[in-house]
Protein backbone atom coordinates (compact mmCIF):
# COMPACT_ATOMS: atom_id res chain seq x y z
CA UNK A 1 0.00 0.00 0.00
CA UNK A 2 1.09 3.86 -0.96
CA UNK A 3 0.42 5.15 2.35
CA UNK A 4 2.50 2.05 4.53
CA UNK A 5 5.54 3.35 2.61
CA UNK A 6 4.90 6.83 3.27
CA UNK A 7 4.51 6.26 6.48
CA UNK A 8 7.54 4.66 6.86
CA UNK A 9 9.77 6.67 4.84
CA UNK A 10 8.74 9.75 7.06
CA UNK A 11 9.21 8.10 10.81
CA UNK A 12 12.47 10.07 11.72
CA UNK A 13 10.69 13.51 10.62
CA UNK A 14 7.52 13.25 13.10
CA UNK A 15 9.29 11.92 16.04
CA UNK A 16 11.99 14.67 15.66
CA UNK A 17 9.44 17.30 14.79
CA UNK A 18 6.76 16.20 17.98
CA UNK A 19 8.61 14.24 20.09
CA UNK A 20 7.58 10.41 21.64
CA UNK A 21 3.49 11.25 21.79
CA UNK A 22 3.80 11.32 17.80
CA UNK A 23 6.18 8.31 17.96
CA UNK A 24 3.09 6.37 19.03
CA UNK A 25 0.34 7.96 17.44
CA UNK A 26 2.96 7.31 14.06
CA UNK A 27 3.04 3.62 15.06
CA UNK A 28 -0.62 3.21 15.89
CA UNK A 29 -1.48 4.56 11.96
CA UNK A 30 1.57 2.43 10.56
CA UNK A 31 0.15 -0.86 12.42
CA UNK A 32 -3.24 0.20 11.19
CA UNK A 33 -1.83 -0.13 7.64
CA UNK A 34 -0.25 -3.24 7.68
CA UNK A 35 -3.41 -5.00 9.05
CA UNK A 36 -5.70 -3.21 6.07
CA UNK A 37 -2.80 -4.32 3.56
CA UNK A 38 -2.38 -7.55 4.97
CA UNK A 39 -5.81 -8.51 5.91
CA UNK A 40 -7.05 -7.64 2.25
CA UNK A 41 -4.41 -10.87 0.99
CA UNK A 42 -5.56 -12.61 3.92
CA UNK A 43 -9.06 -12.80 2.50
CA UNK A 44 -7.62 -13.43 -0.97
CA UNK A 45 -6.03 -16.32 0.11
CA UNK A 46 -9.07 -18.07 2.03
CA UNK A 47 -10.73 -19.11 -0.94
CA UNK A 48 -7.37 -20.89 -1.98
CA UNK A 49 -5.69 -22.90 0.07
CA UNK A 50 -5.91 -23.01 3.57
CA UNK A 51 -2.29 -23.51 4.53
CA UNK A 52 -1.67 -19.79 2.64
CA UNK A 53 -3.81 -17.83 4.96
CA UNK A 54 -2.72 -19.65 7.60
CA UNK A 55 0.63 -18.38 7.18
CA UNK A 56 -0.40 -15.19 5.93
CA UNK A 57 -1.94 -14.59 9.63
CA UNK A 58 0.92 -16.00 11.67
CA UNK A 59 3.61 -13.77 9.60
CA UNK A 60 1.34 -10.85 9.98
CA UNK A 61 1.35 -11.18 14.14
CA UNK A 62 4.86 -12.11 14.03
CA UNK A 63 5.52 -9.32 12.30
CA UNK A 64 3.96 -6.81 14.67
CA UNK A 65 5.82 -8.52 17.32
CA UNK A 66 8.83 -7.57 15.96
CA UNK A 67 7.53 -3.94 14.90
CA UNK A 68 6.23 -3.47 18.80
CA UNK A 69 9.79 -4.60 19.97
CA UNK A 70 11.76 -2.27 17.80
CA UNK A 71 9.37 0.63 18.44
CA UNK A 72 9.83 -0.04 22.44
CA UNK A 73 13.41 -0.55 22.23
CA UNK A 74 13.77 2.64 20.37
CA UNK A 75 11.99 4.63 23.16
CA UNK A 76 13.59 2.59 26.20
CA UNK A 77 16.75 2.07 24.88
CA UNK A 78 16.76 -1.61 24.49
CA UNK A 79 15.79 -4.81 26.82
CA UNK A 80 12.31 -5.22 26.02
CA UNK A 81 10.45 -7.96 27.27
CA UNK A 82 6.87 -9.03 25.48
CA UNK A 83 4.77 -11.65 26.77
CA UNK A 84 2.38 -13.27 24.14
CA UNK A 85 -0.99 -14.83 25.11
CA UNK A 86 -1.52 -17.29 22.19
CA UNK A 87 -3.12 -20.92 21.21
CA UNK A 88 -0.69 -23.63 21.52
CA UNK A 89 -0.73 -24.18 17.57
CA UNK A 90 0.48 -20.66 17.45
CA UNK A 91 2.96 -20.93 19.98
CA UNK A 92 4.13 -24.12 19.73
CA UNK A 93 7.44 -24.33 17.06
CA UNK A 94 5.45 -25.78 13.87
CA UNK A 95 8.10 -28.13 12.84
CA UNK A 96 7.67 -30.27 15.63
CA UNK A 97 4.68 -30.98 14.71
CA UNK A 98 2.35 -32.55 11.93
CA UNK A 99 1.21 -29.13 11.10
CA UNK A 100 4.92 -28.34 9.87
CA UNK A 101 4.75 -31.33 7.21
CA UNK A 102 1.73 -30.19 6.08
CA UNK A 103 3.37 -26.78 4.89
CA UNK A 104 2.67 -24.74 8.07
CA UNK A 105 4.10 -22.50 9.72
CA UNK A 106 3.41 -20.47 13.00
CA UNK A 107 4.87 -17.59 15.47
CA UNK A 108 6.35 -20.09 17.22
CA UNK A 109 8.73 -21.01 14.67
CA UNK A 110 9.17 -17.35 13.34
CA UNK A 111 10.35 -16.07 16.74
CA UNK A 112 12.56 -19.34 17.33
CA UNK A 113 14.03 -18.26 13.64
CA UNK A 114 14.34 -14.97 14.51
CA UNK A 115 15.18 -14.32 18.30
CA UNK A 116 16.81 -17.73 18.94
CA UNK A 117 17.32 -18.19 23.06
CA UNK A 118 15.89 -15.06 23.58
CA UNK A 119 12.33 -16.60 23.55
CA UNK A 120 10.81 -19.05 25.49
CA UNK A 121 7.97 -20.62 24.20
CA UNK A 122 5.38 -22.35 26.92
CA UNK A 123 2.27 -24.47 26.31
CA UNK A 124 -0.40 -25.38 28.17
CA UNK A 125 -2.40 -28.90 28.27
CA UNK A 126 -5.23 -30.73 30.33
CA UNK A 127 -6.41 -33.93 30.91
CA UNK A 128 -10.62 -33.55 31.42
CA UNK A 129 -12.69 -30.57 32.94
CA UNK A 130 -14.44 -28.51 31.38
CA UNK A 131 -13.90 -25.24 28.64
CA UNK A 132 -16.39 -22.62 26.83
CA UNK A 133 -16.21 -22.98 23.06
CA UNK A 134 -18.51 -23.34 20.78
CA UNK A 135 -19.74 -25.90 17.97
CA UNK A 136 -18.73 -23.74 15.14
CA UNK A 137 -17.30 -20.21 13.99
CA UNK A 138 -20.20 -17.57 15.17
CA UNK A 139 -21.99 -19.46 17.18
CA UNK A 140 -23.10 -18.84 20.77
CA UNK A 141 -20.22 -20.14 23.29
CA UNK A 142 -21.40 -23.03 25.78
CA UNK A 143 -19.45 -24.71 28.52
CA UNK A 144 -18.13 -27.77 27.42
CA UNK A 145 -16.88 -30.98 29.24
CA UNK A 146 -13.86 -31.94 28.27
CA UNK A 147 -13.60 -35.45 27.67
CA UNK A 148 -10.91 -37.48 28.96
CA UNK A 149 -7.67 -37.22 26.86
CA UNK A 150 -7.19 -40.49 24.42
CA UNK A 151 -4.63 -43.27 25.27
CA UNK A 152 -1.62 -42.83 23.91
CA UNK A 153 -1.35 -38.29 23.69
CA UNK A 154 0.53 -36.13 26.32
CA UNK A 155 -1.94 -35.24 28.44
CA UNK A 156 -2.87 -39.22 29.31
CA UNK A 157 0.72 -39.24 29.94
CA UNK A 158 0.93 -36.64 32.35
CA UNK A 159 -2.51 -37.63 33.91
CA UNK A 160 -1.04 -41.17 34.65
CA UNK A 161 1.40 -39.05 36.67
CA UNK A 162 -0.90 -38.94 39.27
CA UNK A 163 0.11 -35.72 39.32
CA UNK A 164 -2.88 -33.06 39.31
CA UNK A 165 -0.61 -29.95 38.33
CA UNK A 166 3.02 -30.70 36.48
CA UNK A 167 5.35 -27.64 35.50
CA UNK A 168 8.03 -29.27 33.22
CA UNK A 169 11.28 -27.77 32.02
CA UNK A 170 11.93 -28.98 28.63
CA UNK A 171 15.08 -27.01 28.05
CA UNK A 172 16.16 -29.26 31.58
CA UNK A 173 17.94 -32.85 29.16
CA UNK A 174 17.10 -34.73 32.71
CA UNK A 175 13.28 -34.40 32.03
CA UNK A 176 13.17 -35.47 28.82
CA UNK A 177 12.51 -39.03 28.86
CA UNK A 178 12.35 -41.30 26.08
CA UNK A 179 8.17 -41.10 26.49
CA UNK A 180 8.31 -37.24 26.00
CA UNK A 181 10.49 -37.18 22.55
CA UNK A 182 7.48 -38.86 20.55
CA UNK A 183 6.18 -38.05 18.29
CA UNK A 184 2.76 -38.80 20.13
CA UNK A 185 -0.86 -36.73 19.95
CA UNK A 186 -1.43 -33.86 21.50
CA UNK A 187 -4.93 -32.19 22.06
CA UNK A 188 -5.50 -28.44 20.74
CA UNK A 189 -8.80 -27.27 21.44
CA UNK A 190 -10.05 -23.36 20.80
CA UNK A 191 -12.34 -21.49 19.82
CA UNK A 192 -14.81 -24.60 18.21
CA UNK A 193 -14.64 -27.54 20.37
CA UNK A 194 -16.22 -30.78 19.05
CA UNK A 195 -16.12 -33.38 21.68
CA UNK A 196 -17.93 -35.95 18.74
CA UNK A 197 -14.77 -35.81 16.35
CA UNK A 198 -12.44 -35.32 18.71
CA UNK A 199 -9.83 -37.53 17.00
CA UNK A 200 -9.67 -36.23 13.70
CA UNK A 201 -10.49 -32.38 14.51
CA UNK A 202 -8.33 -31.61 17.94
CA UNK A 203 -5.61 -34.34 17.60
CA UNK A 204 -1.75 -34.11 16.01
CA UNK A 205 1.29 -35.60 16.36
CA UNK A 206 4.02 -34.13 18.11
CA UNK A 207 7.72 -33.93 19.33
CA UNK A 208 7.13 -32.21 22.70
CA UNK A 209 10.34 -31.39 23.64
CA UNK A 210 11.02 -29.58 20.22
CA UNK A 211 7.54 -27.44 20.15
CA UNK A 212 8.31 -25.92 23.69
CA UNK A 213 10.71 -24.80 26.26
CA UNK A 214 8.17 -25.61 28.48
CA UNK A 215 4.75 -27.45 29.05
CA UNK A 216 2.20 -26.86 32.06
CA UNK A 217 -0.14 -29.31 32.37
CA UNK A 218 -3.42 -29.30 34.48
CA UNK A 219 -5.28 -32.42 35.00
CA UNK A 220 -8.54 -31.00 35.29
CA UNK A 221 -9.13 -27.67 34.10
CA UNK A 222 -12.07 -25.00 34.58
CA UNK A 223 -13.95 -23.19 31.69
CA UNK A 224 -13.06 -19.70 31.36
CA UNK A 225 -16.23 -17.52 32.75
CA UNK A 226 -17.53 -14.94 30.45
CA UNK A 227 -18.98 -11.73 31.33
CA UNK A 228 -22.44 -12.20 30.18
CA UNK A 229 -23.29 -15.57 31.48
CA UNK A 230 -25.92 -17.01 29.02
CA UNK A 231 -28.77 -19.59 29.78
CA UNK A 232 -26.49 -21.68 27.44
CA UNK A 233 -23.63 -20.95 29.55
CA UNK A 234 -25.06 -21.57 32.69
CA UNK A 235 -27.05 -25.53 32.18
CA UNK A 236 -23.81 -26.05 30.31
CA UNK A 237 -26.26 -27.75 27.54
CA UNK A 238 -23.07 -27.65 25.33
CA UNK A 239 -21.32 -30.53 27.85
CA UNK A 240 -20.66 -33.67 26.87
CA UNK A 241 -22.99 -36.37 28.91
CA UNK A 242 -21.29 -38.81 30.88
CA UNK A 243 -22.76 -41.15 29.25
CA UNK A 244 -21.17 -40.56 26.02
CA UNK A 245 -21.99 -41.45 23.09
CA UNK A 246 -24.59 -44.20 24.64
CA UNK A 247 -26.79 -41.63 25.49
CA UNK A 248 -27.93 -44.31 28.00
Amino acid sequence: MNQLAELQQHTADYAKRDGQLAEDEFFYAEQNARLARNAEEYYRTMFSERVSSWNLRDRHMAETLDALLEHLDRQHAGGTKVVVWEHNSHLGDARATSMGREGELNVGQLVRERHEHDAVLVGFCTYTGTVTAASAWNAPYERKRVRPALEGSYEALFHKSGLKNILLILQDERNVVKDLRGPRLERAIGVIYLPQTERTSHYFQARLPEQFDAMIHFDETRAVEPLDRTNLWETGEGETPDTFPSTV
